[in-house]
């Protein structure tokens, strides 16, 4: 068995990588690999090229791997994959959020949640929730069945009225018992019940699963499939909070859209497959490059979309230039040799332009300035 290790940020003890493995054709990676699990149980192991096979998958997880690619998987969508997994494991703390009028109730939830780095926010009177909703921007909910003036499945019927929260996992947590109730319960808007007393390592367990499809789930929809980039919709959405919280702080942001120059002709000359590895390029160097704060989003076709809360439009320009240079230099292979491109950039900022709507739009046109200007430069509104 081959073994190739990239790392991602690790914990102190270094305990915490990627190995992409190539089992071989032998008989006897079973036992090297169970081995290679024991001594790093927290990375992840990635089995390559393996024949679709159901027998050689069940081994390949059964001794330790957590993921399998195919032999036919491309190698951009390997890459991409491995990026995602790096993002997925650089997330934010798990957040939950946690409805009960009992404030003992409170502390033994959060305290069982807290021994698994799980966020927590806790509300004694149900009609408070979908302010919290909006603030906390939970991952799931715990909800008491009874509570004075509300029951629990009033509160998930409440809930689901709204349709940015019909995804959102919502686990009771009460001292119910009837059986009929509890199914009543789950049909009306919930999706887990648990009976008090509970089991701390058994509520972690449901949290935990439940919070991770969850955010599967949400990437699914609020990303583009061939960047893993916010997408056009998720873009905007993402952008008006960002704006509202900038005008509650009284602070600038700043808008830029990008375009990548002359892309019909990579899809002309090159082919499809070599335009989509372009965005991707373009895609991960903006990624690694920008701010965990800052919002970027594939806005359509070969356009991008980058948000920079915080940033006056002179602290945009300075970010994009050098974004530019970048990508400019570049060397994309192909055959034996390779070829390089270029992106123009527009840009607006707010406070002096006030909506989402009108930023993006004097964005845009600033990217058409840049393109009739000679392309591979960025200009501002």
């Amino acid at each position: 068995m081959q073994v190739q290790r990239l790392g991602w940020q690790a914990l102190p003890d270094g305990s915490r990588a990627i190995f992409l493995l190539d089992l071989g054709s032998g008989s006897d990676w079973q036992q090297a690999l169970a081995q290679l699990r024991r001594r790093n149980p927290a990375s992840q192991l990635i089995a390559l090229g393996l024949d679709s096979e159901f027998a050689l998958m069940r081994d390949a997880l059964r001794h330790g791997c957590d993921h399998c690619f195919p032999r036919q998987m491309s190698h951009p969508a390997i890459v991409a994959h491995i990026l995602e997994l790096q993002d997925s494991q650089q997330e934010d703390a798990y957040r939950v959020l946690i409805v009960d009028d009992s404030v003992t109730a409170h502390a033994l939830i959060r305290r069982a949640l807290a021994e698994q780095g799980v966020e927590t926010r806790a509300l004694t009177d149900p009609a408070q929730v979908l302010d919290a909703l909006r603030d906390f921007q939970p991952d799931l909910l715990l909800l008491d069945m009874y509570m004075p003036g509300c029951n629990g499945v009033e509160v998930a019927r409440i809930i689901r009225q709204h349709p940015e929260y019909l995804s959102t996992p919502i686990v009771y947590l009460s001292g119910e018992t009837d059986l009929a109730l509890q199914v009543e319960a789950l049909r009306l808007g919930g999706d887990h019940f648990l009976t008090k007393p509970f089991n701390p390592v058994f509520l972690n367990a449901i949290v935990k699963s439940k919070i991770e499809r969850y955010r599967a789930l949400r990437r699914s929809m609020l990303h583009d499939s061939l960047t893993g980039l916010l997408n056009h919709t998720s873009s905007k959405s993402q952008l008006d909070m960002a704006l509202e919280q900038c005008r509650q702080q009284q602070k600038p942001l700043c808008v830029a859209m990008l375009d990548i120059d002359h892309f019909k002709q990579v899809n002309d000359r090159y082919g499809h497959p070599v335009g989509d590895q372009i965005i991707r390029s373009l895609a991960w160097l903006l990624k690694k490059r920008v701010r965990h704060s800052d919002i970027l989003g594939r806005y359509g076709g070969e356009e991008f979309l980058l948000a920079l809360p915080g940033a006056s439009l002179s602290q945009g320009f300075a970010v994009l230039e050098l974004l530019r240079q970048d990508f400019a230099a570049i060397h994309h292979p192909y055959g034996d040799g390779y070829f390089q491109l270029s992106f123009s950039c527009g840009m607006a900022a707010f406070p002096a332009i006030s909506s989402r709507e009108d930023l993006i739009q004097a964005a845009d046109d600033a990217l058409y300035r840049a393109k009739r200007g000679g392309r591979n430069r960025v200009e501002c509104a």
